[in-house]
């Protein structure tokens, strides 16, 4: 059997295909590859109690952020 060319599906195509075909780790990866943004921040995670009690707030902080920059 031959497999499609996930780099030409659509972002829905390839996305269905992963779901219809869950043990094929190709599709996944190009599926990472293509939509994956690089300009995404990765936060750290919560290393204490204080630090999740707090994330409601750092989460309104980073909202605004966000909305004064659009």
């Amino acid at each position: 059997m031959t497999k499609p060319d996930f780099v030409s599906m659509t972002r829905t195509e390839l996305r269905q295909y992963i779901l219809d075909h869950r043990e094929d780790q190709e599709p996944l990866e190009v599926y990472i590859d293509r939509f994956q943004n690089p300009n995404n921040k990765v936060f750290p995670a919560p290393e204490s109690i204080e630090d999740l009690e707090n994330f409601p707030e750092l989460h309104r902080q980073n909202l605004e952020k966000q909305r004064k920059q659009a």
